[in-house]
């Protein structure tokens, strides 16, 4: 098994009421990450409302991160940027702090600007000089097609190119395809989309899984038994979790993490920046009632 397995959830930024960031609240949700049994921890992602925050406050939450997570767990530190330059300088700067891994998705702004195929394999190569594994993120956001034949080439020819991060439609299909033609290239194919589809991405070949922070311990137990040969295991332990799984990512999105953490008093705010809204009351409450059986440590770790 590669030493890139297991779940690496996405840590959601920390804000205080008035929209500044909340600093010791972030070193609180790293540590309730730790705590909860993840294996890596990626900040800065979509996720972690990587597009509300300032260039100056990513270098402060990159650099805070690495420092208090301290070793604990490799850190993952999302470089994503329409420009090459400035992705390479993330890239230069993540290594710099002592990150472990970076995570990038192919070069895009909005709906139009959209890499080609030769650029974003360019865009890989120049980061990739910078030495330091990439974690390639497949995701629908960037509406940028990253091909099979596209990411095994990434994977052969930038040595960089360590971890791929699918969570495209029928991610399963994908990761499968990935390692048929790949072979022994593809060193750790991960899901992601809260794990929503995680039983066919382990089935597919998935290595590990990159979900959000809000019950990080109760989705472990899936990844564990699949990996150990226990499918009855895994599905059963899936479909405790299935139901708030997905209705975090059919109904909340990242305020689904924040508003478990401050049920569970881990942060005292679930604040998101404009315009992203609130979460609706009863879509909040939902959420809490179906996390309540299943008894995440996020919901008693502050207390």
């Amino acid at each position: 098994m590669t030493k890139y397995s297991g779940i690496w959830p996405v840590a959601p930024t920390s804000f205080n009421e008035d929209g500044t960031i909340d600093l010791e609240g972030m070193k609180l949700v790293l540590d309730c990450l730790i705590d909860q049994g993840a294996d890596g921890i990626c900040v800065l992602a979509n996720f972690s409302e990587q597009f509300l925050i300032s260039d100056a406050e990513r270098e402060v939450l990159a650099r805070l991160s690495v420092e208090h997570v301290e070793g604990r767990v490799p850190v993952v530190v999302t470089i994503s940027h329409y420009a090459t330059q400035i992705a390479v300088e993330r890239a230069q700067f993540a290594k710099d702090l002592g990150a472990d891994i970076v995570m990038m998705m192919p070069p895009y702004h909005g709906a139009l600007l959209k890499g080609t195929p030769e650029q974003s394999f360019e865009q890989f190569a120049a980061v990739g000089e910078v030495g330091i594994p990439i974690m390639v993120q497949d995701a629908p956001l960037s509406g940028v097609e990253l091909p099979v034949p596209l990411l095994v080439r990434m994977a052969r020819e930038i040595e960089a190119v360590k971890l791929f991060k699918i969570e495209c439609p029928r991610a399963a299909n994908k990761i499968r395809a990935l390692i048929e033609v790949g072979g022994a290239s593809i060193e750790a194919p991960f899901d992601g989309e809260e794990a929503i589809t995680l039983l066919a991405d382990l089935d597919a070949g998935a290595t590990g899984s990159m979900t959000s922070g809000m019950i990080v311990d109760q989705i472990k137990p899936v990844i564990l038994s699949h990996h150990a040969g226990d499918i009855a295991g895994a599905t059963e332990a899936y479909g405790r979790v299935a139901m708030a799984i997905n209705h975090e990512n059919r109904q909340c999105g990242w305020q689904s993490c924040k508003a478990a953490m401050v049920e569970g008093g881990v942060i005292k705010s679930e604040f998101c920046r404009h315009p992203i809204p609130p979460l609706h009351a009863a879509i909040r409450t939902r959420l809490i009632d179906l996390l309540r059986p299943i008894d995440p440590l996020v919901l008693k770790w502050g207390h």
